[in-house]
């Protein structure tokens, strides 16, 4: 009987011990440039160093990033398309909204620029040209932050691209990498995110050709998906990331990361 107890015992310590494991790690629903570009490879693991807590990572569009956080598959949202992201807290999927860090979007297309956009500062203009020259652009479709801009500067130039789908204009309906494959592929004109294209190596004859313009500002949220609505949630867990990326620590290390020489976010949150 003793034996039957203590066996017992060291069985319910065993499980108190899995208990307490199984809140060691959370998971993000990230946009796919910051996976990418390959920012998380340096900010999970300090972050891991400091607290013990693994972060697991879903890298799709963010309008998919979205969808899935709402279902509550997410401890994490981490995305670029600002007002979804506050519609997503409006609307009591998310806790509260924080800036992490910005950088820009840029046109890109091919070195003989059939449209003669090179060296322009704004994107509508750039945009205007190109659907009068129709020239190929290649478009993720995918409901991603990036998307969601490129579908904005489409409506302030007043072009119906549905009209041009499948002509002059191109739909990958999936992420950057391959879309910008796509785009160097077809001597095609695409807009992407900087990080993005910094990490990118299959450029073939693609260049920056717009940049500078102040509506191509790329703005990154993080929001703890609200455990009133989700009870899965790891709050502690999910907030802890949130305030060690948003602190003087993770805003160091955003700042720090580089590749080839250049930065590809700029930490700016404010707390």
């Amino acid at each position: 009987m003793r034996r039957f107890i203590r066996i017992n015992l060291m069985m319910m310590a065993a499980l108190l011990c899995l208990g307490v494991g199984a809140d060691t790690s959370i998971l993000v629903q990230s946009t796919t440039s910051t996976a990418n570009s390959g920012l998380y490879d340096l900010l999970l693991p300090q972050f891991k160093a400091r607290t013990g807590i693994t972060v697991n990572v879903v890298a799709v569009g963010t309008g998919q990033a979205i969808k899935n956080a709402m279902n509550g598959d997410a401890d994490v949202l981490l995305v670029h398309a600002k007002s979804a992201e506050e519609k997503f807290v409006a609307e009591g999927y998310g806790v509260e909204r924080f800036d992490l860090m910005y950088n820009d979007f840029i046109v890109v297309g091919p070195a003989n620029d059939p449209a003669g956009i090179a060296g322009g500062r704004d994107a509508v203009v750039a945009f205007e040209k190109i659907a009068e020259s129709k020239a190929l652009f290649v478009s993720r479709s995918d409901n991603s932050g990036t998307h969601k801009k490129e579908q904005a500067l489409w409506r302030d130039a007043n072009i119906n691209t549905e009209e041009a789908s499948g002509g002059w204009y191109r739909e990958t309906g999936s992420g950057m990498g391959a879309t910008l494959n796509a785009a160097a592929g077809m001597g095609a004109y695409s807009l992407t995110d900087r990080g993005t294209w910094i990490s990118f190596k299959n450029r073939g004859s693609l260049a920056i050709l717009v940049e500078g313009d102040r509506g191509l500002f790329n703005q990154y949220g993080v929001i703890m998906v609200n455990p009133a609505k989700h009870p899965k949630v790891k709050a502690e867990a999910a907030q802890q990331f949130i305030d060690w990326l948003t602190g003087p620590e993770g805003q160091q290390a955003i700042n720090d990361y580089q590749l080839n020489g250049q930065q590809l976010f700029f930490a700016n949150a404010r707390r």
